[in-house]
């Protein structure tokens, strides 16, 4: 049994409110095994897992976020991604010391119900995590992780997730002959999840759409630098866009300004309108009437699970370590690793990532 553990408690219905908490550690189940989290991230698509905390109809049942790893009627734990090391084990196939990357807690430690253990990872059957997407219970072997190097060891929890969002919008904008779009309008385009989008929208071989980067004037020059997308704008130029071009809309952050502003600017030329995160999770989201295409959400475990169908786990497995590790290759000029240590700083990056004063060209990492 650990010695005392910290934690960070978010209030369910006031993300604004959390604060932390020191736990005693309890014995362990059979099946169970507690991890000390080596370290996890801390970008935009976590203040997205606590907006929709409470079940909002992504998951196809009445769980959200919170239900990964806190029970009803508590505090709710944030999600995150990390490598974790496991401190003692009453599982078999997994022993200490053995290294995992996934989905943990924001805390130092946790405690996972171990299932299908093999060489390259196990499942976590906890019992309120079995109806819930299987994407996000896996637990890989960092030794079995397709794609790994160990000088990008930092850039897993900082990119991987949100890379892989990218990667999947690409291939569906590309399975679905581009909406018939000329060209793809990407929100928050400093975002890693749109960085990653761009960047696999621009691997492809065939005619593609032009990608137009959406962000604040502060950010345009630099950004255009990366060379990520075809061009870069600020908000405040949308109007000077051709609105007599078919165009597709992809908003990582859920601004209603800016959403209007393009619905009401293209009207019917916008042949798709798809929502991703909601990381301006205070301003109005457009949920409104608005001219052109239908808002529809982009649910990242769902595309994964149809493409693990239509290509099978192994072949769609190869497909993106072949498109992360040519974009590791760039992800160092892209963002800097910025370390935090401690539970203090644990909670000072979820307020400073909450409150949107984060520096996109920085990725957070925590070091429990």
């Amino acid at each position: 049994m650990s010695a005392k553990s910290w934690a960070i408690d978010i209030d369910r219905d006031d993300i604004t409110q959390a604060r932390g908490v020191e736990e005693a550690g309890e014995p362990l189940a059979p099946g169970q095994v507690r991890v000390h989290l080596d370290s996890y991230a801390m970008t935009a698509n976590n203040i997205t897992y606590a907006v929709f905390g409470q079940p909002a109809g992504l998951f196809g049942n009445d769980q959200g976020y919170w239900d990964f790893f806190s029970e009803p009627g508590g505090p709710g734990r944030l999600p995150v991604w990390g490598f974790a090391t496991v401190t003692e084990s009453a599982a078999e196939g997994v022993a200490a010391g053995d290294r995992f990357y996934g989905y943990f807690p924001m805390a130092n430690e946790a405690v996972l119900t171990v299932g299908k253990a093999g060489p390259g990872g196990f499942i976590d059957v906890t019992p309120r995590r079995t109806t819930l997407p299987p994407i996000y219970n896996q637990y890989q072997r960092i030794e079995a992780l397709e794609g790994y190097r160990a000088a990008d060891h930092d850039y897993w929890p900082i990119f991987r997730p949100l890379f892989l969002t990218g990667w999947l919008i690409a291939d569906q904008f590309a399975d679905e002959g581009d909406y018939g779009a000329d060209q793809i309008l990407i929100a928050s385009a400093s975002s890693k999840t749109a960085i990653g989008l761009g960047f696999s929208i621009a691997r492809r071989a065939d005619h593609r759409p032009e990608t137009i980067g959406l962000t604040s004037k502060a950010h345009v020059a630099e950004l255009d630098a990366q060379r990520i997308y075809d061009r870069v704008i600020a908000y405040n130029d949308i109007m000077t866009l051709n609105a007599g071009a078919a165009a597709a809309l992809v908003d990582m952050a859920g601004n209603g300004a800016v959403i209007r502003a393009i619905h009401s600017h293209f009207g019917g030329n916008l042949k798709a309108s798809i929502a991703v995160g909601k990381s301006h999770w205070t301003a109005d989201g457009g949920e409104g009437a608005l001219p052109g295409a239908a808002r529809q959400w982009f649910f990242a475990p769902e595309r994964s699970q149809k493409r693990i169908a239509d290509w099978g786990g192994a072949a769609f497995g190869a497909k993106i370590a072949a498109a992360w590790t040519a974009f590791m290759d760039v992800a160092p000029r892209l963002a800097s690793v910025d370390r935090r240590h401690g539970a203090d700083a644990a909670l000072a990056a979820y307020r400073e990532m909450l409150s949107g004063a984060a520096d996109p060209r920085k990725g957070i990492i925590v070091v429990p």
